[in-house]
């Protein structure tokens, strides 16, 4: 018998059947049989790629000559009190460790010593800030 695409008779033969359930294998439950109908992802990794290049970041700003000496003259007056462990705050950039840029934030707390050697501001809780980093500072008691 020939197989014909138009015959509207091509399963009558078997449209009638039981349908056929396995004695030795348990039947599959739905998630599973739907996970198998689940697109492929040949890419895998292209989805983080996209938002990695698609997340945002910002540009190191450049301190004005009279921001510059105000910051500088508040690291003097904090290492002076240092011994007293002045809360602060400041604000600081931190450079992206996967692309150009950055990201400007804000920490408070307590300072623990500018280690000009190191080029660092140290607060209580271990946080290292760059000196370079720092945008602007100021004492919060």
């Amino acid at each position: 018998m020939s197989w014909n695409r138009d015959d509207p008779h091509r399963y009558e033969d078997i449209i009638g059947l039981p349908h056929h359930v396995s004695e030795t294998h348990p039947p599959m439950s739905r998630l599973d049989r739907a996970a198998q109908f689940a697109p492929f992802a040949a890419l895998t990794g292209l989805e983080e790629a996209m938002g990695e290049t698609a997340r945002l970041t910002e540009q190191r700003p450049e301190l004005s000559e009279g921001a510059a000496a105000e910051l500088d003259a508040a690291l003097r007056r904090l290492m002076e009190r240092r011994q007293q462990h002045p809360a602060l705050s400041l604000t600081y950039f931190q450079p992206d460790e996967r692309k150009p840029g950055g990201a400007i934030l804000t920490r408070s707390g307590e300072l623990d010593t500018v280690d000009t050697l190191r080029g660092e501001l140290r607060l209580t809780d271990r946080t290292r800030i760059p000196l370079r980093d720092i945008l602007s500072l100021r004492e919060t008691d």
